[in-house]
């Protein structure tokens, strides 16, 4: 029995042995078949010339997207995707980055970023001076009075939730933040021209440390303007060193970018030396003719400090004339209390006096815009909110000053009285040699300084500056193809490394896989700005795609109406 139960166990055993091999067989079959089957992406881009943002030299190659990711760059041979896109001949880039945008308000009215996205902008930096938040009651009651077009209900209290606002109310591109440095001020102490007490200043400090650790970027002062130029240095240096705490950022409107600027500088490289900082400048220049000589010991400064260790960058719009406010006009004094009591004060006979008479005057104090255009013939007015004055935009300050038969100062007076409001004006004060050399320099990144608009709707009641719809592709176009100032390569990486960079920002800013698929495809060869100061509200031309976390925002160069942006969040975020 033994015996034969052997002989069956065995008989037994050898279909098994069969069955087992013919497992295996399939199995390693089925491995190997897997092996060799295509990869499967969401989004390929086939055969396009890739530039990915580290400044090297471009290679043919292809870009693939899982998710709201970068999966593959390079030869990706066979894979597949139900979105497979043939690039060829045109240049495949990271988003850029807008390292100034004053959008705050246009992507409440329409979050499809039209101007900027059209030039490839996948992330916008806000924050100059003032931000969007902390508020308190009083200073979300005085924004409110100061809104002009674009009416919107203030639905948050802190940085954060402004932020996340746009996001759930849909937008195409990434939002990021700088906390102002008058922000906090203004919470704290108004518009007081004075020094924060002791108590107040931890307050400040308080103020800007919640707002780093919900992921704001830094710090930013503008300090041209009321309330940012009542800042002394040491309390920039006590805020900056919270931001420091967290690896964040100060970046500033410098005091002065005419007849003072060294100082300004040197202002600048003091409150990173002290607080231990990172730091950048806004737009970088030198105002008024006069002063352009100054640009060559401006730009020694930095480097000098650079290399002495100290992390000192810049960013400019691509345009020789600036914007800003009517009221950068008048003497710094004049706004103390507030833009209300701006207003009182041009309205009295006396002070009107001695307002216009500083305003012909060469000043240490203050930044003098109304000299600096060397004449009201260079003062252009492109926003009004009042109705009445709409048909003066376009006109400038020299113009209207002659229809009204009053002086230049006195119109200027009157005009932001009547209006109630600061009225947006373009100030040509600087020089296009200047602007070549900037655009040159390897720590300098790029920005609008201006909303992001569309040539419809409420955005056709005034005019913007051109770099609205023009500054990146004025870059590519203008500096990098026609004019070969730098590579395209390097403009590349001066457009979305850098920036990303310098602001600690992970995930963004390069072609990598495992970076989040904010991804543009242009044509070199057409890329172009179109807005001119006369007629601004014209798209640049020559971007064919852009994705923003994966999502197509402009197909074949018109935008789908996708709305996939997110808030990007600084590295002291606690929510990391």
């Amino acid at each position: 029995m033994l015996q034969g139960a052997r002989v069956l166990r065995g008989e037994a055993m050898i279909p098994n042995k069969r069955i087992a091999a013919l497992t295996l067989g399939i199995f390693i079959c089925c491995f190997l078949a897997a092996c060799t089957s295509p990869t499967s992406y969401d989004v390929i881009l086939r055969s396009g010339r890739i530039y990915d943002g580290s400044g090297e030299k471009p290679y043919i190659g292809d870009v693939a997207f899982d998710g709201d990711r970068i999966a593959a760059v390079g030869d990706i041979g066979e894979a597949t995707a139900p979105i497979e896109i043939n690039v060829k001949g045109r240049a495949v880039a990271p988003g850029f980055v807008n390292m100034m945008s004053w959008a705050n308000e246009s992507l409440i009215e329409d979050g499809r970023s039209q101007s900027d996205i059209r030039q490839g902008v996948t992330l916008e930096i806000m924050g100059e001076g003032e931000s969007m938040g902390p508020l308190n009651d009083a200073m979300k009651a005085e924004m409110i009075s100061l809104q002009s077009d674009i009416r919107f209900e203030i639905e948050w209290t802190t940085l954060a939730e402004y932020l996340e606002f746009l996001e759930r109310r849909g937008i195409s591109p990434n939002v990021a933040s700088f906390i102002g440095a008058a922000t906090p001020r203004a919470y704290v102490i108004g518009h007081e021209d004075r020094e924060p007490t002791p108590e107040e200043l931890d307050q400040m400090r308080s103020l800007v440390r919640a707002a780093m650790e919900d992921g704001a970027l830094g710090v930013a002062s503008s300090l041209m303007y009321p309330p940012g130029l009542f800042a002394k240095t040491d309390e920039l240096i006590s805020l900056s060193e919270v931001a420091a705490e967290y690896d964040g950022m100060y970046i500033s409107h410098m005091r002065d970018e005419g007849a003072n600027m060294i100082a300004a500088i040197e202002e600048l490289l003091t409150i990173a030396r002290e607080a231990n900082i990172r730091a950048e400048i806004y737009h970088l220049k030198s105002s008024g003719q006069s002063n352009w000589p100054l640009f060559d010991k401006a730009v020694a400064m930095v480097e000098e400090a650079r290399a002495e260790g100290l992390h000192i960058t810049a960013d400019v719009y691509t345009y020789p004339a600036s914007s800003t406010g009517l009221n950068a006009s008048v003497p710094p004094w004049v706004q103390e209390g507030g833009f209300e009591a701006s207003l009182e004060r041009m309205k009295d006979p006396a002070l009107r006096e001695r307002i216009a008479r500083e305003m012909l005057e060469e000043s240490d104090e203050w930044q003098n815009l109304y000299l600096g255009a060397g004449s009201p013939d260079n003062i252009l007015l492109v926003g009004f909110k009042s109705d009445k004055l709409k048909p003066l935009t376009g006109r400038t300050v020299a113009d209207v000053a002659e229809m009204r038969g009053t002086t230049p100062e006195e119109t200027i007076m009157d005009l932001i009285v009547e209006d109630g409001s600061r009225i947006g004006t373009i100030y040509f004060t600087q020089s296009e040699d200047i602007v070549r050399r900037v655009i040159s320099l390897p720590w300098v990144s790029f920005n609008s300084d201006a909303a992001s608009l569309a040539p419809e709707g409420v955005f056709l009641k005034s005019n913007p500056h051109p770099r609205a719809y023009g500054s990146f592709a004025r870059l590519l176009g203008k500096y990098v193809r026609d004019e070969k100032l730098i590579p395209l390569e390097e403009a590349i990486r001066k457009l979305a490394a850098l920036p990303a960079h310098n602001m600690g920002i992970d995930g963004r800013g390069e072609l990598k896989a495992g970076f989040y698929a904010d991804v543009v495809v242009f044509d070199p060869e057409t890329i172009q700005d179109h807005a001119t100061f006369v007629e601004p509200h014209q798209y640049a031309t020559g971007m064919l795609h852009v994705f923003v976390n994966g999502e197509q925002v402009l197909k074949d160069g018109e935008h789908t109406g996708a709305t996939p942006g997110r808030v990007v969040r600084g590295p002291g975020w606690i929510g990391r």
